[in-house]
This record gives C-alpha cells, structure tokens and sequence, in this order.
C-alpha cells in the first residue's frame, strides 16, 4: 500500500468545484494511498483492451480520452486536466473500451480500486460525488456531440477554449482571464473533427476578432462575452458550485 499524499489537493480542489466538502471527507481524500509517477508527453495511460486495477488521478498536466479507427485515425474523446479521474469507470466497467493518454508531460497518481472502494464504502458520499462526476462528464460528452454535428467549426473551436477556461478556473488554474492551453492544432483538430489548417484559421479569425490572444501555449480570453457568444456558450452543463462571473 502507498503512502499518504498531499498531491490527492488537486481531486479535492476538483470535487470542491462541483460540490461542497465536509472536513472528514478531505481527511479520508488526504488518506488515500497513491502510487505516483511521472509520465512524458505522448504516451498512453491505459488502453482500449485493458483490464486495470486501479484508476489515475491526473496531479499536474494534460490528458485525453481517445479512440482509433481501424485505419489509425484518432478521435479525441475528452480532455482532462488537473484533479479529473478520467479512468474513474474501470471502477465497474472491466474492459477498457477506449485509451487515455498524456499530451504533455504529466504527473499522474493511480489509486487502487480497493481503495476507492474502501473509501466509498466509509464516505458514501463521496461515492455519490464520484457518481456525480461522471454523469458531468456524459454532459461534456454531449456538448462537444452536439458541436461536432452542428456547428461550424468556428463555433466549435470557441466553445471549447471557453470551457476550458471554465473548467481550468475551477480548479485555480486561470490568471485573469488567461491559462496554458499545452494542445496543439492538430490535437484540436482531433477533438473537434476539423483539419489542422482549419483549426489554424479558425484560431487566427478569433484573434483577428480580437477575442483572444494567444502566444505558444499561453492563451488569453480577451472578450469573454463575444467569445461565448461565438461558441454558443453556457456554462450550466459544466454543474459547477462556483459560478461567480468571469
């Protein structure tokens, strides 16, 4: 069994975005054995085919959900960034049926599953809570369902930097308005079904809007009403607690 870890801060500071707290539950968190590791850019988490044991909470960097088609084709499914268990299913769903993976270099910790089960079993509500994550990432799934099939690639692309924003200020990671977006074009064009030079442009007419600006990773959000405007944003799939104006 691992030890304890102050690095389970960053799951805390995820379900705290979502709902409150109380202080035994941060204890028993705070408790939680965790094995952790540090993981390069690119590389895979978990497989589509796997059967694992345990579930990995992502402490600092980027991840994604993804599939391939036959031909090696990769959809995108979801990104995840600090705090979010993208795995968390494999608690009742065996099989893996689809990949997560690093985009960045990443510090990840996996917790058991008799762990987690041993900590729902003395918390229930933390298991309600993990429920409760889920079924928010089946909303997120159909958001981005419903931008894939109709909207324009430029609403596209603006509803995701928006929620992004939204999600990566949740969880104290956005600095006036601004955030480290560590995906390249060609991994947007992967989430979104648009070419790399479609994304490009894209990105360049919301710069020429001026309602972003946007320099290697970093991206800023220069007129957030326009930008939700472009995208077709609301924020009330995301159920966050905190909902105070950006």
């Amino acid at each position: 069994m691992g030890a304890i870890h102050s690095d389970t801060a960053a799951l805390i500071r995820k379900l705290e975005s979502i709902a409150p707290l109380a202080p035994d539950e941060k204890a028993a968190l705070l408790r939680l054995p965790l094995r952790l590791k540090t993981v390069a850019a690119d590389q895979d988490i978990v497989c589509e085919g796997d059967t694992p044991s345990e579930c990995c909470l992502i402490v600092e960097g980027f991840a994604c959900r993804y599939s391939l088609t036959a031909e090696g084709k990769r959809q995108i499914l979801s990104f995840h960034i600090s705090g979010d268990i993208p795995d968390l299913q494999s608690l009742h769903l065996d099989v893996m049926d689809h990949s997560l993976g690093t985009l960045v270099p990443s510090k990840l910790a996996f917790i058991q599953h008799d762990d987690l089960r041993s900590l729902m079993r003395n918390q229930p509500r933390l298991g309600d809570l993990f429920w409760r994550d889920t079924l928010i990432d089946a909303a997120v799934f159909r958001q981005w369902l419903v931008g894939i099939g109709r909207r324009e690639a430029y609403g596209r692309i603006a509803h995701l930097l928006c929620e992004l924003l939204v999600r990566l200020r949740a969880v104290e990671l956005v600095e006036d308005h601004a955030f480290n977006l560590p995906v390249t074009q060609a991994e947007l064009g992967d989430a979104l079904g648009i070419s790399t030079v479609h994304v490009n442009r894209v990105l360049q007419e919301l710069r020429g809007e001026n309602l972003i600006s946007l320099s290697g990773s970093s991206l800023k959000v220069l007129d957030w009403e326009g930008l939700q405007e472009a995208g077709e944003f609301d924020a009330t799939y995301l159920h966050l607690v905190k909902k105070e104006a950006l």
